[in-house]
């Protein structure tokens, strides 16, 4: 990481100040969307042989993406799934099914295309990218740990999840991440991550931004029930009330209940931004790094594009927040960002609308047999 990004030539030995100072630059580059594109785009959409806005979500799509790539005739150039992995040190608390080793177990196997993920990635057409930010144990060969900010995060029962350096230092690996993918040619970007344990941190972010209640934002996660689930709950509360985060500054509530692949996938999301490239989002962990990047700056909600609705019910609870929600129901709980990766083929046939639909004018057909009143579309 010699090269300068953002004012900063290597993150882990970039002092805390800054890093806020860096992550201050990315949160004034991000802007509102532009309007004279989505207004384009709409009078594009407008035009086909279709009654209008009967593509509904498609054509939603379509304008989102005009107004992010400030364009009435965007593209996709190149797909990419981010990755980040990281451990906990709150699994010591029972709250998850798995242990903790299979974290580096499932990251090795998407490093030789065996995941769920590489499945659906590949499918798609979108690179994978896997990144370690914070697996608890040693990686082979070593090269894989480059990223590393510290071996999993502390127990968030018992004090804070890391420092707020190390939140910054894990959000910035996430946004040079994202950085390098968009130099490379790609430009759309969604979400993945494994790390056992990380629905807890995720329903924990999720109740302190929204004010739910840790019930209404926890699910099982790997599938614990019963005794187990509400062992969860009690965990969650007591690391909310240990660490008394504050909601009004989200570094200092990432750093004390968070994770660090939560907060690199934090950086990814606001660098994406920057950039005018937009992020699909996965389910519950990717939606509670949105909600840090919503909370950092709301413009960013602007450049997400929602995928599946998560067996997790804190994420519908975050997307809720945020005015946005799922756009497939899949009865999925994997995570690895294989949700978000099915919405790649969702998002390109929305431009294909745009691009080779045929129009009124050029097909012939009368606008009367297309153009539907709302009263009678029923």
């Amino acid at each position: 990481m010699n090269k300068e990004f953002h004012g900063i030539s290597d993150i882990k030995l970039t002092d805390e100040k800054e890093l806020q100072a860096a992550l201050e630059d990315i949160i004034r580059g991000i802007k509102e969307l532009d309007f004279t594109s989505t207004k384009g785009m709409q009078k594009r959409l407008d035009a086909k042989i279709k009654p209008t806005k009967s593509l509904g979500v498609l054509e939603d799509i379509g304008i989102q993406l005009a107004g992010i790539q400030r364009t009435s005739y965007p593209e996709i150039k190149g797909k990419a799934v981010l990755l980040m992995a990281g451990d906990h040190g709150v699994v010591k608390e029972g709250v998850s099914a798995a242990p903790q080793e299979v974290t580096a177990q499932l990251f090795y196997s998407y490093l030789s295309g065996g995941g769920g993920i590489n499945v659906l990635s590949n499918n798609a057409g979108a690179k994978l990218i896997c990144t370690d930010i914070g697996i608890a144990g040693p990686l082979d060969p070593p090269e894989l740990m480059v990223n590393r900010i510290k071996n999993g995060t502390d127990n968030i029962a018992e004090g804070a999840a890391m420092t707020r350096k190390e939140a910054l230092q894990a959000l910035f690996i996430g946004a040079k991440i994202a950085s390098d993918a968009i130099e490379s040619g790609i430009n759309i970007l969604a979400t993945g991550e494994v790390g056992i344990g990380n629905t807890t941190p995720s329903a924990a972010l999720i109740s302190a931004f929204t004010g739910c209640s840790v019930e209404e934002a926890t699910g099982s996660g790997t599938g614990l029930k019963d005794e187990a689930l509400k062992n969860k709950h009690e965990i969650i509360k007591k690391a909310i009330k240990v660490n008394n985060p504050d909601i009004n500054d989200p570094i200092d509530t990432l750093s004390k209940v968070g994770g660090l692949e939560i907060a690199a996938m934090t950086g990814s999301i606001l660098e994406a931004a920057y950039h005018n490239v937009p992020t699909i989002l996965d389910g519950i962990i990717s939606s509670a790094a949105a909600l840090v990047a919503a909370k950092l700056n709301p413009y960013t909600i602007e450049y997400m594009i929602p995928s599946h609705s998560s067996e997790e019910q804190g994420q519908l609870i975050a997307l809720r927040h945020m005015g946005l929600s799922p756009r497939l129901f899949l009865n999925m709980r994997l995570g690895e960002g294989t949700g978000a990766a099915l919405m790649f083929p969702m998002v390109e046939a929305a431009l294909k609308i745009a691009d080779e639909m045929a129009t009124f004018e050029t097909s012939g057909v009368s606008t009367g047999e297309f153009l539907v009143d709302d009263e009678d579309e029923n």
